[in-house]
């Protein structure tokens, strides 16, 4: 445990304020500002002299630093060279300014008074402390309260004793000094509990006030605030009064108003972040007035600092114009402790205010990216398989029901989807959609359900899975079919409702999660080939929603067409007037294999590469692939098609069936090729080589 003495001050003829000297630092002791102890006298030395303790020989020693007028003790000049052994009782003279070391507080007489202890020489004993003697001074008359010729800064701390670990059977102080600081560090305790139950800042700010003014011997408390909370300059001019209290107990006749503190002591208090004590400060209302006695009325003050690290919110200011009512040294520390408690609080607003403003953005931003979506979502169209879709989605959102959409590749299911969600329940919740067809089984195992850090190579961080990411909200999965044997039992598990868990963890997650499920191809045929599990099929197809491709949908082309060409020309900003009527033919005539998807990009290069100020039937750049069938897969119509009197109506699936037998015979079996001509996958083929020899051996 760290050792301690104390510096007791004489102010006039009373022993008076305390410094306690820890042995974990030595104590500097001079004129200039950077030292521990500031005196302001001429007599001093900027270094003057400094205090420390040996743990060896277990002593205190005093060095003078080769000071201009040298370092009494006991009105003896010591050695600069050597070091001085300190004893308690000790008298320290450092130019007018008088000190008396003690080991422990309970040697101080109980009055205070200097006539129990021995005096040096007379010299000693008859100077009298004035402005320019102890802590600080000023000669400038600012603001509404006046620092005099004679007001003297006497005590400053840094940091509240009271919030620290405090041994009382080590401390020196008799029982009722001991009691006094056991009820400070309660009220403190309370203060700070009760100072966050606070409806708003001024509720907590007279709380404060009212522990101060009910604390201490003071009169007068107020909170002054800077403008925005500084780190380097302090605009002490703009100091503003935020709350202040005055109590009952002041002197007949006098001014019962809050008086300012003067810049003074502010510029001090903020530049060093520390706490004064000052005398002989003198208020307006009371300026140059004498009472009875011819006395002209003192004011006894505390200044603290507000401030966390190094950002200074202001001061808290508490005075008494009573001179029977004067603050010590543990109404110092009370004083601090409550501006630090108040400097946490108003960082914990600050903290509170940032939060609130950046959730008001980020509900801005989600409202307008909601309004933005719901826009781009809706599905446009007056066909009456829009209004069928339209209506199916209707029913959907109402529900929990699991959602299967069908429809080929670039016919809008997302947008099908993203109006279930947004038209639900859960609109507020996160949206969530993965591809399943661009990622391999364990990759896509890792995405749905995230992973632990370890958990395979590359897996630096704990990550999150589309499912908790989604948690309340809905998950799309679009292109479900291309999804793994092996990942659709787990999958199947969550969708029923039991938790999982990440890959390479043990920990159980549940989620409220919606799936919504997209796919181009035909599940029951992928059923039946084995490649999809049947009861995760009859799990997804609770509600089915088929999306039509765009050639079902022609009189909808004009309206799309018209739809993507404003949002296009608004953003390139060309000044076009719409489409001739040769164009609006061409895009009704065409096919659209592509869907949707397609349209868009045509009109976007139309709108961008168009030569006048309409769009011509020039301008639009059409594909020379086939239209898909209904299950989304694309074929190619063959170069000669039957006439005459050759001619035999068949279905579609069987002439789909005859041109891949007589491709496959002009590549000699080559599957790759004749995917290739064909326009199609070589899984795609495949599955279809499959079908003709079912049919062959059927």
């Amino acid at each position: 445990m760290n050792a301690s003495a104390y510096l007791v001050f004489r102010d006039e003829s009373r022993w008076n304020e305390v410094f306690r000297l820890t042995s974990d630092r030595v104590t500097a002791i001079g004129r200039a500002p950077s030292n521990t102890i500031v005196l302001k006298d001429d007599r001093c030395s900027r270094a003057q002299a400094q205090i420390r303790f040996d743990e060896e020989q277990d002593a205190w020693f005093l060095k003078d630093l080769q000071s201009r007028n040298g370092t009494l003790v006991n009105g003896r000049k010591i050695d600069s060279e050597a070091e001085f052994r300190l004893s308690t009782n000790d008298i320290l003279m450092f130019g007018k300014s008088h000190l008396m070391f003690l080991n422990e507080l309970r040697e101080l007489p109980s009055d205070g008074s200097s006539s129990e202890f021995q005096i040096p020489p007379a010299e000693f004993a008859t100077e009298k402390m004035d402005s320019s003697s102890v802590l600080g001074s000023s000669h400038v008359l600012s603001g509404n309260m006046e620092v005099s010729e004679e007001t003297m800064i006497t005590f400053r701390r840094d940091k509240a004793r009271l919030l620290e670990t405090i041994e009382l059977e080590n401390s020196g102080l008799s029982n009722p000094a001991g009691k006094r600081i056991r009820r400070s560090i309660a009220n403190l305790c309370r203060l700070a509990i009760e100072i966050n139950r606070g409806a708003d800042e001024r509720a907590k700010l007279d709380l404060a006030l009212q522990y101060l003014l009910r604390e201490l011997p003071v009169n007068h408390a107020a909170v002054l605030l800077l403008p925005v909370p500084c780190e380097d300059k302090f605009p002490i001019d703009a100091l503003e009064v935020s709350a202040s209290m005055t109590s009952g107990a002041g002197i007949r006749g006098k001014s019962n108003t809050y008086q300012k503190v003067s810049d003074y002591l502010a510029q001090t208090v903020l530049e060093s972040r520390n706490a004064v004590i000052a005398r002989h400060v003198r208020g307006d209302s009371i300026l140059g007035r004498r009472n009875s006695e011819g006395i002209i009325d003192t004011t006894s003050v505390i200044c603290a600092p507000i401030f966390v690290d190094a950002r200074r919110w202001g001061i808290l200011h508490v005075y008494s114009t009573d001179p029977r009512r004067v603050p010590d040294v543990q109404d110092l520390d009370f004083t601090l402790g409550v501006a630090e408690i108040l400097g946490i609080m108003f960082e914990n607003l600050r903290e509170q205010n940032l939060l609130e403003e950046s959730l008001n953005r980020a509900r801005d931003e989600n409202a307008d990216l909601r309004k933005r979506l719901g826009v781009q979502s809706e599905i446009i169209g007056n066909s009456p398989a829009v209004q069928e879709i339209t209506e199916q989605i209707a029913l959907a959102a109402n529900s929990r029901a699991t959602v299967l959409i069908h429809g080929e590749s670039g016919s809008g299911k997302e947008l099908v989807a993203r109006a279930v969600h947004f038209s639900s329940s859960r609109k507020k919740a996160p949206f969530v959609c993965l591809n399943c067809a661009v990622l391999s089984e364990d990759l896509l195992a890792s995405e749905l359900f995230g992973h632990e850090r370890g958990a395979f190579t590359g897996a630096t961080d704990r990550k999150i899975g589309k499912f908790e990411a989604a948690n309340g909200g809905t998950l799309m999965l679009d292109e479900i079919g291309e999804m793994g044997l092996n990942i659709q039992a787990k999958f199947l598990r969550v969708l029923e409702g039991h938790p999982f868990e990440r890959v390479g963890g043990t920990k159980p997650i549940s989620v409220d999660v919606r799936v919504i499920a997209a796919t181009n191809r035909d599940l029951e045929q992928e059923v039946i080939a084995g490649r999809f599990r049947k009861d995760l099929f009859f799990r997804l197809r609770v509600v089915e929603i088929l999306v039509p491709p765009l050639r079902q949908r022609v009189t909808d082309i004009p309206i799309l067409a018209e739809h993507f060409f404003q949002r296009f020309r608004a953003e390139t900003g060309r000044k076009l007037l719409g489409f001739s009527q040769e164009a609006l033919a061409l895009l009704q005539q065409y096919a659209w294999p592509g869907n949707i998807r397609e349209l868009k990009n045509v009109i976007e290069r139309a709108v961008v590469l168009a030569r006048g100020n309409r769009i011509e039937a020039s301008d639009i750049l059409l594909s020379n692939l086939a239209a898909g069938t209904d299950s989304g897969e694309l074929s190619s119509i063959p170069a000669l098609a039957p006439s005459g009197e050759d001619f035999r109506p068949v279905s579609l699936q069987e002439a789909e069936l005859e041109h891949i037998r007589k491709t496959l015979e002009f590549t000699e079996g080559n599957k790759s090729r004749a995917a290739l001509l064909l326009g199609i996958e070589r899984t795609t083929l495949d599955r279809k080589i499959r079908k003709i020899q079912s049919a062959e051996n059927s």
